[in-house]
Order: structure tokens, then C-alpha cells, then sequence
């Protein structure tokens, strides 16, 4: 596994071994002794969340906060995404900054997003099945996020607008200087 940190501190793109040959693929999509020593800490998930969207959908930038914070490893089954990871640790000198990558099945590559960050994606193929480890259980009383299209973040989703498909629980989210962080 090829672990390349990001921009945003803590903020991993992971990269797996695969091995092809005439029958197809293998590879491992998650080893913990391999990813913890790739991103120079130990992480150890205990959910397992996935989710299946259609082409334009965007998932806002969603996020917990306190004792129920999470780190996610996120990586897409089939389709592509757009995936955005946004930094909002108050203390970081990238606080308020996004990092994106495009994920697919193809690629096979992995974003991990370390506690304090928010996160999103766009769906770019006609579907896409995303799936990603967690950290922390869901707490709905510590869940927060940022409007997928604040100006101060400003990020680029691929998509045209008429393409766009956001929950109406997503359209209600604050910008991030409202935000609860």
C-alpha cells in the first residue's frame, strides 16, 4: 500500500498493491498492521456504512463533533465520485480548506479523513456504491455540516448545475462560518 499525504495534514490518499493477471484482480482493500503503519497512527474502525447514488447526487459536507468525532476510510465499489475532504480543525493552519479526489471502482484508491474533518462527494458515473469504514459509531446529536456550495469553501463539484441532486436535509445546512464546530 502507497500512502500520499495530502495538503490537509493527516489526510491520506492510499493506494493499494493490485495484483492482475488473465483471470482478473487481487488486492487488499484493507490490512490494519499495513494501514497504520502507512499513516503513522493507529485507527481502529468499528463501522461499516455504504451507500448506493445516482449520477448528480452530492452528499454535503457531513461531520461529528466531541466524544463522537470519526475518522473515515473511504473508498468507492463501483461508479466514481468526486471526494471532498474539508479541514475543520479551528487550530490548523488549513482550517476552512478542502482537498478533492476523484474515487472510483477503476482506481481502487482510498481517502482516509482523520477526526476533525468534514466530508462529501459527487456522484460522476450513472451510479456509483460507496463504502467506508468509521471510527466512532453515529451519534445524531453530534452530526453537523456545511451547505455543498459555500462560497468560502468554494469547491468545485464536476458537476453542471442542472445535474445536481442535494437531500432537502443537505439544502438546510449553514455555511461554514454558522456552522457548529
Amino acid at each position: 500500500m502507497n500512502a500520499i499525504e495530502t495538503p490537509l495534514q493527516g489526510c491520506y490518499i492510499l493506494e493499494p498493491n493490485i495484483f492482475e493477471d488473465d483471470r482478473g484482480y487481487f488486492f487488499e482493500s484493507f490490512n490494519a498492521n499495513k494501514f497504520n503503519s502507512a499513516i503513522g497512527q493507529e485507527v481502529f474502525f468499528v463501522q461499516d456504512n455504504q451507500s448506493f447514488s445516482n449520477k448528480g447526487v452530492i452528499r454535503a459536507i457531513h461531520y461529528q463533533i466531541g466524544e463522537y468525532a470519526q475518522a473515515k476510510l473511504v473508498r468507492v465499489l463501483s461508479g466514481a465520485v468526486l471526494d471532498v475532504a474539508v479541514d475543520l480543525r479551528k487550530e490548523s493552519p488549513t482550517f476552512g480548506q478542502h482537498f478533492a479526489i476523484e474515487l472510483s471502482a477503476e482506481n481502487k484508491k482510498q481517502l482516509f479523513i482523520p477526526k476533525g474533518f468534514g466530508h462529501g462527494f459527487a456522484v460522476l458515473s450513472e451510479t456509483a456504491e460507496f463504502f467506508y469504514k468509521c471510527d466512532n459509531f453515529y451519534n445524531k446529536s453530534s452530526e453537523g455540516g456545511i451547505i455543498y456550495n459555500d462560497d468560502s469553501l468554494n469547491i468545485d463539484w464536476q458537476l453542471s448545475e442542472e445535474l445536481i441532486k442535494v437531500s432537502e436535509k443537505d439544502l438546510e445546512l449553514p455555511t461554514l462560518e454558522k456552522a457548529k464546530l
